[in-house]
């Protein structure tokens, strides 16, 4: 048996942070390990139990969201962060995904939804709300440099969209009906074409070059 994915959920507002950690207790498989009301507590609360993921709003006082974000990853200890708030302009979002969030969801969207927000990105998968993907989008098009993208070959474009889909290696593998070996030499191509290092970055990068 598996064992449960370990989270830190930090959001300033305690009715707010109590319904999230009453929802993640009561999922099978998630295991709440800490509650943080603010972004240093939360940097401190990774540091401290080394969860699998910190649940993040980004509006808290001192050290903001998108900051304890940018900490938490560059601690480089593995702990991924989910953003969910209520915040989804721009600056928010390119805030935190610049930061090294793997995923950024709404407060307002379905409990499954956030649930299954949180096992993605545990497996090491990228998640954004549709609303949230749509504006990245339009944002990173309108920023693009005018200089011609890197050239992606069809089957890297195929491989680098179902990875904006949030797919792991495995769903991707039989969507395309290859193995998964040739998933991960296309996912090494499309790295090194777009000089990025994991799959979130991969995903923003081909976006603001147009390539998605």
């Amino acid at each position: 048996m598996s064992r449960d994915i370990r989270v830190v959920v930090a959001d300033d507002h305690p009715i707010v942070r109590a319904g999230i950690v009453g929802l993640l207790e009561s999922a099978p498989g998630i295991a709440v390990v800490g509650e943080a009301a603010d972004g240093a507590a939360a940097v401190e609360l990774a540091a401290a139990e080394r969860p699998d993921l910190v649940l993040m709003d980004l509006r808290m006082p001192g050290l903001d969201g998108a900051a304890a974000t940018a900490r938490i990853v560059a601690a480089g200890d593995g702990t991924r962060v989910l953003v969910l708030t209520t915040y989804e302009t721009d600056d928010h979002i390119l805030a935190a995904i610049e930061a090294g969030a793997s995923g950024y969801l709404l407060k307002a969207a379905p409990q499954e939804e956030i649930l299954a927000g949180i096992r993605a990105v545990a497996a090491g998968e990228t998640v954004l709300a549709p609303s949230i993907a749509a504006k990245l989008v339009l944002r990173v098009r309108a920023d693009a440099a005018s200089a011609p993208p890197p050239s992606l070959s069809p089957r890297e474009l195929d491989v680098l969209r179902l990875v904006a889909e949030g797919r792991s290696n495995p769903e991707i593998a039989r969507a395309l009906v290859i193995g998964e070996a040739t998933v991960k030499t296309h996912l090494v191509h499309v790295f090194e074409k777009l000089e990025v290092g994991d799959r979130t970055r991969a995903v923003t990068r081909a976006m603001e070059l147009g390539l998605l």
